[in-house]
């Protein structure tokens, strides 16, 4: 039977964590993107979809009825409480489509070591520490998250703002991080951070969960 080890890959609000994720995609992990995942889970016909609306309300909803995300943020990031019920409905869902997804790719009867990577924004956040063996935290000043963030997501400076705040500060989450992955600078200095992580993962020990 294959085995999976699992790496969690987390960080703040624009740090860059997707990119680090597809730099270790390119290294020959599966790449697990647990905000595509929940976009599925909230689509018309979802298992999140009726749940969120009847927490949020319709206001959510863009003309052709589904759950336009840039509303919803705006609700769920003012308010932690409102945060924290809408991960409650949609982190299980997405774990259980992850899991799923793990499982499929085992082939009987191969000993096979394979690696994914999650794509977590709010990993620690949301209790999932213990799922992963190995935890990744790409950190980025404030002023590079904000920039890359009015650049990407197309959000006002204030928004971006209390999206940040409404995370677990990148100290905590530094503190937890088995590699943390510095990506203030260039794009090789990040890969190259990222390669010698995978290079540590790939020939230690798993994470202790206990």
């Amino acid at each position: 039977m294959s085995k999976a080890l699992i790496i969690g890959v987390t960080g703040g609000f624009g740090t860059g964590k997707s990119t680090v994720c597809r730099m270790f995609g390119r290294l020959g992990a599966v790449v697990l993107d647990a905000d595509r995942i929940a976009h599925d889970v909230i689509m018309p016909g979802g298992a999140g979809y009726k749940k969120v609306i009847s927490l949020f309300g319709r206001s959510i909803l863009s003309g052709n009825g589904r759950i336009d995300r840039k509303r919803l943020g705006r609700v769920v990031f003012k308010d932690k409480k409102k945060l924290n019920l809408l991960i409650s409905v949609i982190h299980p869902e997405v774990i259980k489509r992850i899991k799923e997804i793990i499982k499929k790719s085992r082939s009987g009867g191969v000993d096979l070591q394979r690696y994914f990577v999650l794509d977590v924004p709010l990993l620690i956040e949301a209790g999932l520490l213990k799922a992963v063996d190995k935890l990744v935290v790409v950190t980025a000043d404030k002023n590079t998250e904000i920039r890359r963030c009015l650049k990407k997501h197309g959000l006002k400076r204030q928004e971006i703002s209390r999206r940040i705040r409404n995370q677990m500060p990148l100290s905590k989450k530094m503190r937890l991080a088995d590699f943390i992955i510095d990506n203030n600078g260039s794009f090789n200095s990040t890969r190259k951070m990222v390669e010698k992580a995978w290079r540590e993962i790939r020939h230690g020990a798993r994470r202790n969960k206990d």
